[in-house]
């Protein structure tokens, strides 16, 4: 058994979101990713499909430039290879399911050039 808190150790960044890996299992990564209002992750694609939860605060979530503003508790999925954006419009928790095969450090890469 694996125990993981999204709420416990919450820090953030002051200019763009904070990265941190809550666990790994044998098939998915998960991560939180922690807003400050304005906040954004820019343009990017995933190699292998992901699932992105609405823990807390609200998120523009841009799928081929399309904006859908998803708030706490919504969940959205996605394939590998689909072009995708975040601006927190609010102080937000996301919570970010990876597959095995993919690498926290291109999430965190992507943070950082953001």
């Amino acid at each position: 058994m694996k125990v993981a808190s999204l709420v416990n150790g919450l820090q953030y960044h002051e200019s763009r979101p904070t990265i941190q890996v809550l666990m790994e299992t044998e098939t998915s990564k998960e991560i939180r990713i922690a807003f400050k209002e304005g906040h954004v992750m820019k343009e990017h694609k995933t190699p292998f499909p992901i699932v992105v939860e609405i823990f807390e605060g609200a998120i523009d979530f841009g799928v081929n430039g399309v904006l859908h503003k998803l708030v706490k508790g919504d969940l959205v999925a996605l394939e590998g290879g689909v072009p995708h954006d975040l601006k927190a419009l609010e102080t937000s928790t996301v919570r970010l399911s990876l597959n095995k095969a993919d690498s926290a450090k291109r999430v965190k890469d992507v943070a950082k050039n953001s």
